[in-house]
């Protein structure tokens, strides 16, 4: 359609290679969906029609198309990126979707340091954390920026799913299967299942992980035949690659969770032509029960399939590295997202890249509502609106409210959008700090309340050790704006480890308006 009004290329090799700004690969079609696709589009997934009309967050956006990772090209350079962002906010783009993620570098990281100027200067650049997870510690670069928009990820329950008949002493076991993104499932057939064991894995299922080349995967039953492995390690382009090495047609891969989604190739060049099908940890035992072949059986849309609102493994954690910062600062849907392809198609894909362009068209329609706001702005009305109360981790049934995993809480566009208070910066953190002589540390955050009524500031809820004592205190007039002290203390000898509390503001009504996370590092 007309929605890409630019489309330049930024890759030192791209002129050699012949590569222009053409989508070859189908992750920057994919995001580019779920920011802008048209109002209300028919969409089937392998030959399933999905029964509701999709749309993306901002239907009316107008797109750029900056590619960085142009033809074959996988690994952009930071220097690629930079010069991208730079074109992109010469050409007038509000707002920049980067999608991508790497080593970070501390706080003299240049694309850290890019983003920070280039929000001061007004564009808004929504950031993947990255698929490190689970784990602290692990957001990527530039995620990790300062005034990043960094996008944590979460589920969305439906999907189109395969299923598998299993037969076992007990009868017959139909299991969920998602497809992977290789060669198509051939449905309707029976295929033998071999389950691959390597009890020196690291699964407690010691299903192999199929991850090393160089060691042999036991030899098939004969050419139909599917090897049963565990997911972790390496990608599952590489898993894939290594089963088909070794003879076997296809394969099911054991998920770590209790769920299944689809399985993305990993962008290089030399991708696996068999097809591959997830399951969750759950299917493990009745795969390995199977007394015969298993039947794979045609797909359909499930809704709900899985839970919602619930943390994906893979989604990166904070606190940053060096500085110790919350990041992410807000999560979007991340596992489950039904979006665009080339070629007019449509797929489910998994990633913090995922859930980053539902912050970028966010953000895009919070500035068509609010003109005249700075970055800032539109980053304090997404970040500080959203709902911290309603995520739970992967392993559990239990609302998380650690800013690290979950940083403010899930995106809230409507509450975005209707924003009454504004906060810069989004949230503060004390970084880390020795616990042995206790100490009293004082940061500041500036309030600007546009509503109609006085707003108050103070403490809310406390998580973490609750070895740190968190202070705030404030009364700040309708259209007026206030810079407060915000302190943070702890006794001698305090346990080591993170204290974190709420940052909450109120109306007359005792509604609240806005929150941020303070947090701090002791030891």
């Amino acid at each position: 359609n007309d929605k890409v009004i630019v489309a330049k290329v930024f890759a030192n090799k791209a002129a050699k290679l012949g590569f222009d700004a053409e989508a070859i690969d189908s992750h920057g079609t994919h995001v580019a969906g779920t920011i802008a696709c048209d109002y209300l589009t028919l969409a089937t997934v392998s030959g399933v029609t999905i029964p509701y009309l999709i749309s993306g967050v901002a239907p009316a956006a107008l797109l750029g198309n900056y590619n960085v990772f142009p033809g074959t090209i996988d690994d952009a350079r930071s220097e690629d990126i930079l010069n991208a962002l730079d074109a992109a906010f010469e050409d007038g783009m509000d707002v920049a979707n980067l999608s991508l993620g790497g080593d970070a570098h501390g706080i003299q990281d240049l694309l850290t340091i890019a983003i920070d100027n280039l929000d001061r200067a007004g564009m808004v650049i929504a950031v993947a954390a990255g698929n490190e997870g689970p784990g602290f510690s692990t957001v990527s670069s530039p995620g990790s920026a300062e005034r990043a928009l960094t996008a944590g990820a979460s589920s969305v329950a439906h999907q189109v799913v395969n299923t598998i008949t299993v037969p076992t002493a007990g009868g017959n076991v139909d299991i969920d299967v998602v497809e992977g993104d290789f060669d198509a499932v051939p449905t309707g057939t029976k295929v033998p299942i071999q389950v691959v064991i390597d009890a020196a894995g690291g699964r407690p299922d010691e299903l192999s992980l199929a991850c090393d080349a160089s060691t042999a995967l036991p030899k098939p039953l004969n050419d139909k035949t599917w090897a049963v492995i565990g997911r972790n390690v390496c990608t599952f382009s590489e898993k894939l690659r290594n089963v088909q090495a070794a003879g076997y047609a296809g394969a099911i891969v054991v998920n770590r969770d209790d769920d299944a989604f689809v399985m993305g190739d990993d962008g290089g060049a030399s991708q696996p032509t068999i097809p591959g099908v997830m399951v969750s940890v759950k299917a493990g035992p009745t795969l390995k029960a199977a007394t015969k072949d298993v039947a794979l059986n045609a797909a359909a849309y499930k809704n709900p399939y899985g839970v919602a609102d619930k943390m994906a493994s893979f989604s990166s954690q904070g606190p940053t590295d060096v500085d110790r910062r919350i990041k992410p600062d807000v999560v979007a849907p991340g596992a489950n997202v039904l979006s665009s392809i080339p070629g007019g198609q449509f797929a489910f894909f998994n990633g913090t890249s995922m859930a980053t362009p539902h912050l970028a068209g966010a953000a895009a329609v919070v500035k068509g509502q609010h003109p005249t706001w700075d970055a800032w702005q539109i980053r304090s009305a997404i970040v500080n609106t959203a709902h911290h109360d309603v995520l739970t981790p992967s392993d559990s049934s239990v609302i998380v409210d650690d800013p690290n995993l979950v940083g403010n809480g899930r995106l809230d566009l409507l509450d975005a959008v209707g924003a009454q208070v504004l906060l810069d910066p989004v949230s503060i953190s004390f970084g880390q700090v020795p616990n042995g002589s206790g100490s009293t540390r004082t940061a500041s955050i500036t309030v600007l309340n546009t509503s109609t009524g006085t707003v108050q500031v103070s403490i809310g809820s406390a998580g973490g050790t609750g070895m740190a004592t968190f202070t705030a205190s404030a009364s700040i007039g309708a259209g007026t704006s206030a810079t407060i002290p915000v302190a943070m203390s702890f006794a001698k000898k305090a346990d080591a480890g993170p204290s974190w509390a709420d940052l909450v503001v109120t109306d007359a009504s005792n509604k609240v308006l806005a929150t941020a996370q303070l947090y701090v590092l002791l030891g």
